[in-house]
């Protein structure tokens, strides 16, 4: 808890906190659930999970936290500490204290998992549900009780609502089960399978209900493979890894040693073959799930990985490399208890930790940070254009003027801004953004409209319009990137 509070009062203090762009929209889904001018559970949307958005949903309703992204980031923060603690009793189950002592402090002091749980983002809720898991499943083997399968099933079935690589350890973690059940085995597997699906059923659901499609997650419009899809056909690359399985294994593993370290990652990996021999071999295989969920997303083609040293030598979804946390954590617990009790281990741990940390200790600057690089990189332009475009409507609007927009990267101008999201017409408000959009003449009534130059608002106020379209540019900024912020603004009342 210290650790994350003063990561965050960091992070924060140097106004880190919405460096990434999915920090941002994360942190404006979860404030228009009641903040909108159709408030309401359907604002959940779909494609992002609900949980990590269910956690910063008492913190975000907090006008100065959601401003500052803090409200966010105790969402995430919440997810890390609670790792953390199932962390250290699971590894405590399996191979006793001081092993587990020195597989959390390999946690706790990560520093790109640190800046991870500042900020307004999912991996740490995910990897909560997955270390739960871990726990209940280190549980049942001690106990092989009726009670260590439920707990088992719940903590799968919360971890699908966290992240989607949580839905490839269901079969996992039944096959789990079903070997450390003891008497009765079948039946405690049936059990937690029961439980296990409640919230993949419960998801399904909700995007055929809203969306009419109960894959829209998936093969929706908004879903990475759709993403995948429509940058290819606009002339982009394929990325790196697409059906090329030595390639995603190549990505992933570089990303990895990044974000948690080389030593830290290579002791983990040969730590790993201890745990086995230690008969800790199911929690190595669903750990093991875990980071090749994202080798084959690579491989399908859904989910790209760029790191720093390959192709195309930049910073994207490198964060993902923290997947492999466990592993790690896993095989430097396990190379610990392969010495006899008492001083042995604790030079041991303190030996293994020490390497951990090395290469941030040797030179601890923000440029030998994966996910911080990760973060900054990529907001350079976006943090641009927001900035200028604050300035501009903090001098220009008033209260309930209102705001055409699309709920995507301009949503942080208004909350720089300090509007309110029930100011603004986007996607979530149904009929009546889309009847603004076809006939914005008639049916837009928003003294402002904010968007980028040619996409589908700017196209809209642009067409002719059977009616002159009562709507004029005012405000049109070029970033160093060539992205064209636009404003509009009403000229006559309808």
């Amino acid at each position: 808890m210290a650790a994350s509070a003063l990561a965050i009062a960091f992070v924060a203090w140097h106004g880190w906190t919405l460096w990434y762009g999915d920090g941002e929209a994360h942190q404006n889904i979860v404030r228009r659930i009641f903040d909108s001018r159709t408030p309401g559970y359907e604002q959940i949307g779909t494609v992002w999970l609900p949980l990590p958005h269910l956690l910063m949903l008492p913190f975000v309703q907090i006008d100065a936290l959601y401003r500052s992204g803090v409200g966010g980031a105790l969402g995430a923060a919440i997810g890390f500490v609670c790792a953390g603690l199932f962390l250290f009793h699971g590894l405590r189950r399996l191979f006793g204290s001081v092993p587990a002592w020195a597989g959390l402090l390999a946690w706790t002091l990560n520093p790109n998992l640190l800046f991870q749980q500042a900020i307004p983002m999912t991996e740490p809720v995910s990897l909560c549900c997955v270390l739960g898991l871990f726990w209940a499943l280190a549980r049942l083997r001690d106990t092989q009780s009726w009670g260590g399968a439920a707990l088992a099933g719940l903590f799968a079935t919360l971890g699908t609502m966290a992240r989607y690589e949580a839905w490839g350890l269901l079969p996992v973690g039944a096959l789990c089960v079903l070997a450390l059940s003891g008497e009765r085995r079948v039946w405690k597997t049936v059990l937690f399978c029961g439980i296990a699906g409640i919230c993949p059923l419960y998801w399904l659901a909700h995007n055929q209900i809203l969306f009419g499609n109960a894959l829209e997650f998936y093969n929706g419009p908004y879903s990475a493979i759709a993403i995948n899809q429509r940058y290819v056909d606009a002339g982009g690359f394929r990325y790196p890894g697409d059906h090329d399985l030595r390639k995603g294994l190549l990505y992933y593993r570089t990303a990895a040693a990044l974000c948690l370290g080389a030593p830290l990652l290579y002791a983990g990996a040969l730590g790993l073959l201890v745990a086995v021999f230690k008969r800790a071999w199911w929690a190595a295989i669903l750990f093991f799930t875990v980071a090749m969920f994202y080798v084959l997303s690579l491989y399908s083609g859904g989910t790209p990985i760029f790191v720093p040293g390959l192709f195309p030598n930049s910073y994207y979804n490198l964060r993902y490399g923290l997947n492999a946390m466990p592993l790690a954590c896993l095989g430097i617990a396990a190379l610990v208890a392969l010495l006899p009790g008492g001083k042995p281990q604790k030079v041991a741990a303190v030996l293994l930790l020490l390497l951990a940390i090395s290469p941030w200790a040797m030179y601890p600057r923000g440029g030998n940070m994966a996910c911080y690089m990760e973060a900054e990189r990529n907001s350079q332009d976006r943090r641009y254009w927001t900035g200028r475009a604050v300035k501009y409507l903090q001098s220009e609007y008033h209260p309930g003027d209102g705001i055409f927009m699309s709920f995507g990267d301009q949503t942080g101008i208004i909350r720089q801004a300090g509007i309110p999201l029930r100011e603004t017409l986007h996607e979530g408000n149904g009929a009546a953004w889309q009847a603004a959009l076809q006939r914005p003449d008639i049916s837009l009534l928003e003294e402002w409209a904010l968007c980028f130059k040619d996409d589908k608002i700017s196209k809209a106020l642009a067409a002719p319009m059977p009616t002159k379209t009562p709507y004029a540019r005012v405000y049109a900024d070029r970033s160093p990137e060539g992205k064209i912020v636009e404003i509009w603004k009403r000229t006559r009342r309808p």
